[in-house]
Parts: structure tokens; C-alpha cells; sequence
């Protein structure tokens, strides 16, 4: 199983990544939704965080390919912005589990759980 961390922020990512292998797991980190997209070789096992405000292509355009994709991945949406914001934005995604930042180890041990 790889953790796919898809986060434009360099720290959040180098963050998110260090949290991960504490716990355990093999993070693979990229920049921006084409990126992960282009080059990211997911199994259904595999695990997807995903910043919504991605630059480009958005968080919840990459979700939304995930989902269409047969057999998705497990997916975690990450975001830091207003309340307000993130519901209008996840109104198509209503099952979708949503972390938001500054992220723990806690909440991203039990958004895994």
C-alpha cells in the first residue's frame, strides 16, 4: 500500500509525509493534480490525500476522476478553507472524508483507521 499526498504547499506535503512514515507508511508526494495523475500508479489499496485548492486541475476534479475510475482508492480530501467554502465545494462529494489543516497525526491516523 502507497499513501499518495497530492499538495501544492511543500511543507504541508514534507509534513504530511513525515507524520505518515511515523506511521508506518510509504508516502509519495506530488505538486499538483496532473502530476499525480500523470505519473501515480494506484491500487485500490492505496491511500489519496488530496488538498482542494489545488493550482490547475482542483482537489475535487482529482477526486472526481479517482471516483470514476472503477475502483478507486481510499480518499481524504485536505483543506484549509472556511467552513463555508468547503461545503459548497464538496456539495457533488458528500461521502468524502475531509481533514482540515493544520493536520495531526491523530486525525490522520483515524481518517485511516
Amino acid at each position: 500500500m502507497v499513501v499518495h499526498i497530492v499538495e501544492d504547499d511543500e511543507a504541508v506535503a514534507d509534513a504530511l509525509a513525515m507524520a505518515l512514515e511515523d506511521l508506518d507508511h510509504r508516502p509519495r508526494t506530488y505538486p499538483d493534480g496532473e502530476t499525480f495523475l500523470a505519473r501515480a500508479r494506484i491500487a485500490t489499496d492505496d491511500w489519496v490525500f488530496v488538498d482542494l485548492g489545488l493550482p490547475g486541475r482542483s482537489g475535487a476534479d482529482v477526486i472526481r476522476d479517482l471516483l470514476d475510475s472503477g475502483q478507486p482508492p481510499n480518499i481524504v480530501a485536505i483543506s484549509g478553507k472556511s467552513r463555508t467554502n468547503l461545503l459548497r465545494q464538496l456539495r457533488e462529494l458528500p461521502d468524502l472524508k475531509v481533514l482540515r489543516k493544520p493536520l495531526s497525526i491523530e486525525m490522520i491516523s483515524d481518517a485511516m483507521g
